[in-house]
Parts: C-alpha cells; structure tokens; sequence
C-alpha cells in the first residue's frame, strides 16, 4: 500500500493560519485592561469611602473638639466612655427596635407586591410606577406629612381611631407607638422600591418551571415557595442587607418625627432616638468628634455583625428544599420541551 505525499502549496495558495503569540505588551493589555476598567471606582472609593473611615478611626483616638481641633492621644477612651453611657445604649435599643418593625413587614409587602405585579395585572407599567412614587418624595416631606399624621391633638390616625371608639393614642411619647409611626414612614418609602428590584427577578424565572408545577397539581403557594424564593435568592439577599444597613442608618425621620417640641434630638425622653441622632447630636450639641467618631465605629460594627448574620439566614431560608425540587421541574419542562 503506497502513501502519497502531500502537496507542496503552490503560489497563491493560502497557509493554514497559525496563532502568533502576543508580545509582552499586548499580553499586558490584555490581562490588565479589565483592571484598567474598574480602577476609577476604587480610586474614587478609596477618596471618598476607605480614606474618611480610617481617618474616623484616628479622631476616635483622640480628644476631638469640633471647634478647636484635634487634642490629646486618649486610645480606646471614647469607646470606653461610649460603652458605658446609657443613651448610647439607649438609642441601640430604640435603632433595632426600629428597624424590626420596619424591615420585616416591608420585606414581606415587598415580595407580595412583586408576585402580584409578575403575575400579569392589565397596565403593568402603571402599577410599576404607582408603586415607586413613595420613593421619589423626598425623606423629609415624607417625615413632616406623617408627623402630622400622627399629630396627637388632631391627627389623622388618632381621628380614625375616635370613629371605631378607642381613644387617642400617644404616638409621639409613647416609646413602642412612636417605633411604629418612624417605622410606617420607612416602609411606605421603601416597599415599592425594594417591590420593583424583586420584581426583576422574579421575571427572570423560567416560565416553564410553573407550567410544569401547576401541571403536576402545585398550588400557587406551593409554586411560590419552590420555585420563586429559591430562584430570586441572589436578589433577595441584595434587598435584605441593604435594608439592614438603610434601617441601622436612619436619621431622617425620628430627627424630624418630633423636632417642634423635643428639638429634634429623638423625643422628649429619647424614647426614639436612633444612633445615627445620638450621634448627631455627640458631634454638633456636645461638640465632642472623638465620641461621635467611637460611635460610627461602633455602629459600623453592628451593621457588619447584624448583616452577617441576615445574610446567613436568608441564605438558609431561600435554599431550604426549593433547589432540589426547582432542578427536578427544570428537567421535566425541558422534557416536555423536546417531546413538543
């Protein structure tokens, strides 16, 4: 059996293509153009995030006067002198309790209200918008309306309650009533919003997945808890701990709730005044930046634990059993796909 050599390529015949290796300096772009990409977002971080935070640190280290500077070296002092006063404690307290009466119900509307919007109402763009006009008013039309809302000589809430015989209520002194009304104003301003990022995910599952569950008998309920929370988890996750850190961080409306008689620094009593306000007024009544500076660190602390441990929690919560069960309708309704 002979073999025949190949032919040689004649003139004008094109040769097979072969890869060049990169120079030194195209291999440089190459791998480094992407972190060419990103580096104006870290410098900008770097200016105006990472560099105020250590600097907080080092005003925490010292004897801080807002008006003559910078003072003696004291280390850990503030922090010592912060962890033993009672208001500090005090506005830790009032802070979660705010915050719980606030993040729970509004993530819950929140999914209820995207679910509603993904399952095909008539004027989708309508209701998208109607529910994100909270959002745009501003912080502090958003506190002086509710302030008169639940205004405790003629307010709103205290005149519908008249009608139905339970007399008037003491929102603004009252230390759970007043967490309720701050904690009304957070949630008409950030249901919607956190409704719409939801939203966008949910409409990124798979329609399939629910043709194939409702087939095979799964109520809506059912379909919503296997399918929906375990596929938007990414997302949901997103929305929790950036609602822990906005409800940690709130200024705006207990300093507004009540500023005509208590002067804005969180009640009469302090019975709702936030971290935040307590710094606020460490730093511009007291005139005292080391211990305001103690406070932000600290707060910035138990943001980091608090978020932590959402994040854990709602990680376990939206696995639960739904990945399992969402693979198995993902193979069916890809079955039923190819037999189509």
């Amino acid at each position: 059996m002979s073999t025949t050599a190949p032919a040689a390529p004649t003139k004008g015949t094109p040769r097979a293509s072969v890869p060049r290796r990169r120079g030194g300096w195209n291999r440089f772009a190459h791998k480094g153009s992407p972190y060419a990409y990103i580096a104006p977002f870290f410098l900008l971080f770097g200016l105006v995030g990472l560099f105020p935070l250590l600097y907080t640190v080092n005003v925490a280290m010292h004897d801080w006067d807002l008006l003559k500077g910078q003072g003696d070296f004291v280390g850990f002092g503030n922090f010592v002198e912060i962890l033993g006063d009672e208001m500090f404690w005090n506005s830790i307290r009032n802070t979660l309790s705010i915050f719980l009466l606030s993040a729970i119900p509004q993530l819950a509307v929140a999914l209820l209200i995207a679910y509603l919007l993904d399952r095909g109402l008539r004027a989708p763009t309508f209701w998208r918008m109607s529910v994100l006009i909270p959002f745009v008013v501003t912080p502090v039309a958003v506190a002086l309306i509710f302030s008169s809302i639940f205004n405790e000589a003629d307010g709103l809430v205290n005149n519908l309650l008249n009608l139905i015989g339970i007399a008037d209520q003491q929102w603004k002194q009252d230390t759970f009533l007043s967490h309720i009304a701050i904690a009304t104003m957070v949630n008409f301003r950030w249901t919607g919003y956190n409704a719409l990022i939801l939203l966008a995910a949910m409409q990124a599952v798979p329609r399939d997945l629910y043709e194939s569950a409702a087939i095979d008998g799964a109520g809506a309920a059912r379909r919503f808890f296997s399918i929906t929370i375990p596929s938007i988890r990414p997302t949901l996750i997103f929305v929790i701990i950036t609602a822990t850190i906005g409800g940690l961080q709130i200024f705006a409306e207990p300093r507004l709730f009540d500023v005509s008689t208590a002067g804005g620094i969180g009640g009469s009593e302090r019975q709702f005044q936030t971290t935040v306000l307590f710094l606020w007024e460490l730093a511009f009544f007291r005139r005292n930046f080391g211990e305001a500076s103690a406070v932000a660190i600290l707060l910035f602390l138990l943001i980091v634990g608090i978020g932590l441990i959402n994040f854990l929690i709602s990680r376990r919560i939206a696995t639960g059993n739904g990945p399992r069960v969402s693979r198995r309708e993902l193979r069916r309704a890809r079955r039923n796909g190819e037999h189509a």
